[in-house]
Order: C-alpha cells, then sequence, then structure tokens
C-alpha cells in the first residue's frame, strides 16, 4: 500500500468558515472523484474527493501534523 498522499478537501457548509483540505491516500482519490466513494484522512474525516487543493489553501493541523511525523 502506497503511503504518498494529496491534500484533498473536505466538504464544509459556508457557515462553518474556511474550507479545509485534508491529507488522503492517493490511490484513493480518483476511485472516490469517480466514483463519489468517500476517502479517510489521515486525521479520520471522511468526505467524497470534490476538488484539488490550490497553493497556499488551508491545511487540516492534525493531517499536516501525521503527514510531517512520517518524515522523522
Amino acid at each position: 500500500m502506497s503511503t504518498e498522499v494529496l491534500e484533498r478537501p473536505e466538504l464544509k457548509d459556508a457557515d462553518t468558515g474556511p474550507e479545509m483540505f485534508h491529507y488522503v491516500r492517493k490511490e484513493k482519490i480518483a476511485e472516490s472523484a469517480v466514483m463519489g466513494t468517500f476517502v479517510v484522512a489521515l486525521c479520520g474525516e471522511t468526505f467524497p474527493v470534490t476538488k484539488a487543493a490550490k497553493p497556499g489553501s488551508p491545511v487540516c493541523p492534525a493531517c499536516k501534523e501525521i503527514y510531517d511525523s512520517w518524515g522523522d
């Protein structure tokens, strides 16, 4: 199983603040985008992939902490 991850969005209502992007296993992204299946982010959030993050997009702090810990 690959441990590569990409940033992907969690669906948010307009009232909940800025959209937060999460780290998700790379091999699950295309399946979710095509089939509408839910993915599980490193932090445990589940959501369907709807769009890619743009540079500078806000990233989930919990996902970032987990991802950064893998570099040790």
